[in-house]
């Protein structure tokens, strides 16, 4: 039958139709598990999806920032991070933690930030921010994201999940960012054992020179650590103050598992009632 002008043409129906919303999240789903990105010859394999088809969908995801397109390799690109922390956002946890965030930037002075952990990508995710009142401070958005061993929040993650999972990522990470403090397979091993038995996160010109951070784990009701809630500023405050900052950063740090605990209690509770 041949086709009329009315009539599209099968990978336009493709791109618009149910199928192509399915494809859409498989698509978003792979690249966050590809740092190095995708060509399309990649993605047309993973997802099993005609190349015409993908084009007709990869091409309008460029254009609005939601992928970058680049020397013929797909990567994430910011709106979808943006995209990404709006649901986060939307998404409880923060909204029980925020209170201690902003407790935590009053007695400190410093940028506070809420990361969590993404398996998939290996990457810490900042969830949630408060700003530093101080001229000179951290600042970056939400939904900004650091390879885990990276940052004293990553490394804190990492060092708090499962042992099976963590010793997968030790012997097949590739130290590809640049930071201040060279990194080893061994002295990030060392350092992981560090953070588990303080309790403590502390990151002084590692990442880069005159930024440091302190960070502490958030468990839930099981004693899961569930995420990282660190300060970072100049290297310049924190080296005068450090003891007091850990000291604070580890009591808000508590009192913000308990009260997810309370919380995590109560809602079964409710639910039964």
């Amino acid at each position: 039958m041949k086709k009329t002008a009315a009539e599209p043409a099968a990978a336009d129906r493709d791109a618009a139709g149910p199928r192509s919303l399915t494809r859409l999240l498989g698509l978003f789903n792979v690249l966050s598990t590809s740092p190095d990105g995708l060509s399309l010859a990649d993605l047309n394999v993973t997802l099993e999806s005609p190349k015409s088809s993908l084009l007709n969908l990869l091409r309008p995801l460029v254009a609005d920032g939601y992928l970058i397109h680049s020397a013929g390799i797909y990567r994430l690109g910011p709106s979808i991070f943006r995209l990404a922390a709006g649901v986060m956002s939307a998404w409880n946890f923060p909204k029980i933690v925020r209170p201690f965030m902003e407790e935590l930037g009053q007695l400190t002075g410093e940028t506070v930030l809420l990361g969590v952990l993404n398996r998939e990508a290996q990457v810490l995710t900042y969830v949630d921010i408060v700003d530093s009142p101080h001229p000179v401070r951290y600042q970056i958005p939400v939904g900004t994201t650091r390879p885990l061993y990276a940052s004293a929040s990553g490394r804190l993650l990492l060092a708090y999940a499962d042992k099976a999972w963590r010793d997968g990522y030790l012997s097949t990470v590739e130290f590809t960012t640049k930071t201040a403090a060279p990194i080893t397979r061994a002295s990030l091993t060392r350092e992981l054992e560090r953070v588990r038995k303080d309790g403590l996160s502390v990151s002084i010109d590692w990442y880069s020179v005159g930024l440091s951070a302190v960070a502490a784990p958030v468990f839930d009701s099981e004693g899961r650590c569930i995420a990282a809630l660190n300060i970072a500023g100049p290297t310049d405050r924190f080296r005068g103050d450090l003891e007091n900052l850990k000291t604070m950063v580890k009591d808000v740090a508590a009192r913000a598992s308990e009260a997810v605990a309370r919380v995590e209690t109560i809602r079964p509770r409710q639910a039964v009632a």
